[in-house]
């Protein structure tokens, strides 16, 4: 993909409209515990960097998770919505919120090293430590 596209979706419930415009159709795994505890397993999302908006934000509720990030979800149904990074609208978005999804590409783990030994996938991914996730942001800030 070449540029930006933009994609729509919404809760499990329709409380919460999600449009977005995606960086790449890469999905990636984040295998953190906080993911997993949040989620119950992997959190599966795609970058959108600022470009996410959102109707329905009297359903929106917003956990403060780290000192660098909150989560979103919807107070009527539990949708996960997002993960933010606190200061830069940077989100990350679950893939299946939106419509239109088929063609995606799941292409990075990260976290890997806290992903639990009773399941893989047979995708040949990108695969990160945490440490090697936090250098890499600190490398793009530079």
């Amino acid at each position: 993909m070449k540029k930006e596209e933009r994609y729509h979706g919404s809760c499990l419930c329709g409380s919460v409209s999600v449009s977005a415009n995606i960086k790449s159709k890469s999905v990636g795994a984040c295998h953190c515990g906080m993911c997993q505890k949040w989620g119950g397993g992997p959190f599966f999302a795609v970058e959108c960097g600022d470009q996410a908006s959102f109707e329905g934000d009297e359903n929106i509720a917003v956990f403060d998770s780290s000192e660098w990030a909150e989560r979103g979800f919807c107070k009527r149904c539990g949708t996960h919505l997002f993960y933010r990074l606190k200061g830069e609208d940077y989100y990350a978005i679950p893939f299946a919120l939106f419509e239109g999804h088929d063609d995606w590409e799941f292409s990075e783990q990260i976290f890997i090293e806290q992903k639990p030994t009773f399941y893989s996938f047979s995708e040949q991914t990108k695969n990160l430590t945490g440490e090697e996730v936090f250098a890499q942001y600190a490398a793009s800030k530079e």
